[in-house]
């Protein structure tokens, strides 16, 4: 079974080009302490992983402590992302203090935003 599965087991679409350019998005993470950063991927590369699709690919996915602080529920690309990042030590480590903003516009451009987690957004989530 592939290790990138979701609860019900069935395989997940976009784990693969989330594993190919984890390195790349773990380095927007550590960069973004100096501010907002941005990775340009081919549009050919995200519409080719799913063909068949309508609409969007656009998502933006919020990450605290190795989990969704925001409903990513109706995207597939968001949360093959986050099961990709909850793989990483690396993604888990940095997410522990601070939260980071993935978004992915129409342009196919990924933009990484890191900030601190202010105390009464702590109390909410975990709780």
């Amino acid at each position: 079974m592939n290790r990138y599965t979701d609860q019900s087991g069935s395989s997940t679409t976009y784990t693969y080009l989330w594993s190919k350019y984890r390195p790349a998005i773990l380095k927007l993470m550590v960069d973004s302490d100096k501010g907002p950063q941005q990775y340009k991927f081919s549009s050919h590369e995200i519409k080719a992983i799913n063909a068949g699709q309508k609409g969007s690919n656009a998502f933006a996915l919020k990450v605290y402590k190795g989990k969704a602080v925001n409903d990513i529920r109706t995207s597939a690309i968001a949360k093959d992302l986050l099961l990709v990042l909850q793989d990483s030590r690396k993604a888990i480590e940095l997410a522990e203090t601070s939260t980071y903003e993935f978004t992915l516009d129409k342009h196919f451009v990924l933009h990484v935003t890191r900030t601190e987690m202010p105390e009464e957004v702590v109390e909410v989530v975990v709780m």
